[in-house]
């Protein structure tokens, strides 16, 4: 019999999530079925995707029941197998949860390939966050040279991926962000030409002087207050990839005047695409030349990225309230063991 910690959902949100949202409980696998894997969780990562997952609403993927874990990707170590093709401290990435330790069935799990780069980058510039980036800019955005290119969120682990690689493309780069630490890390760190602090009062200002030529691709990763500036400076035939919509996550940002009629005109009017994804749509098509492209760039510094890591499962609940607000830098990732 082993026993572990898990996280589960105690209650929906309504608005931000409170940590009474969360419970933590001690739960124990009495025996491994056959062809299965116990894994020990070594990192989680935590998304802004997880919001969904705890409301009941309409969506893409079915929400959290109330008692069950919270939904998350990890990395984790093989204690033991009942399946002839794995063994025992091989490192695997997979749909665990918020647990310390998991039977899994290994076809749900990919490995790792250890030692090209460090294995937190599996879930982060060289996992999920990271080909959502990728596969937006790549089948959406798509960036000619000399471009304008503005990225949400732009410190994020989509944002700052999204940056780089569509500076490689030859386009110019506008990231924006919170507060003035990432937005300097954004030009000295991650290498966009210009950035805009989306707190600023001068927000929409600022984004227009230095976009003097339009915006010809928007990553948006945010939402609220951050597409009416962006609007009015789409040029003609605009490409907007919509991966994420975090301010309204919470129910919060949907004061205000009501911008769908601006939007829709100006989608009329400039032939602009606006194109929401969930990163899976693109897996089979795009997910082995995202690896074989980015890896070696990872690993030899060429790509920067950054991440943001909380010790202790029971850290998570407040990273992840956290997350929502904005308060990580870079990949938020939670060391379990």
């Amino acid at each position: 019999m082993s026993s572990y910690w898990q996280i589960v959902l105690a209650s929906r949100p309504e608005g931000r999530p409170r940590l009474n949202n969360f419970r933590i409980e001690k739960r124990s696998i009495l025996a491994l079925p056959d062809g299965n894997i116990l894994v020990r969780t070594l990192y989680l990562s935590l998304d802004p995707y997880m919001r969904g997952r705890m409301s009941d609403a309409r969506s893409y993927a079915s929400a959290v029941a109330i008692g069950a874990p919270m939904e998350g990707e990890a990395i984790a170590e093989i204690v033991e197998s009942r399946h002839p093709d794995y063994r025992p401290g091989e490192l695997i990435r997979a749909m665990i949860g918020w647990r310390t330790l998991a039977a899994i069935d290994p076809a749900t799990a990919r490995r790792i390939n250890v030692g090209r780069a460090p294995i937190t980058t599996a879930l982060g510039v060289l996992g999920m966050p990271g080909f959502t980036g990728y596969s937006g800019l790549k089948v959406i955005g798509q960036p000619k040279p000399g471009e304008t290119v503005a990225v949400a969120a732009a410190t994020g682990p989509v944002g700052s991926l999204v940056g780089q690689l569509a500076k490689r493309a030859g386009a110019r780069t506008v990231g924006i962000a919170g507060g003035p630490e990432k937005c300097r890390s954004l030009t000295t760190e991650f290498g966009f030409d210009r950035a805009v602090d989306h707190k600023s009062k001068s927000f929409a200002k600022a984004l227009s002087e230095v976009c003097p030529d339009g915006i010809d691709v928007y990553f948006e990763n945010v939402g609220g207050a951050v597409w009416p500036a962006v609007l009015p400076l789409l040029n003609r035939y605009g490409r907007v990839p919509i991966c994420g919509l975090v301010a309204h996550y919470n129910g919060e940002a949907g004061v205000g005047r009501d911008r769908l009629p601006d939007t829709m005109l100006a989608v009329l009017r400039r032939s602009l695409l606006l194109r929401g994804f969930i990163n899976s749509e693109f897996i089979s098509e795009h997910y082995d030349a995202f690896l074989s492209e980015l890896t070696p760039l990872v690993a030899t510094g060429a790509i920067r990225y950054r991440e943001d890591i909380v010790e202790g499962l029971e850290a998570a609940p407040a990273a992840f309230i956290g997350m929502l607000c904005g308060k990580n830098f870079g990949k938020l990732l939670v060391k379990v063991a």
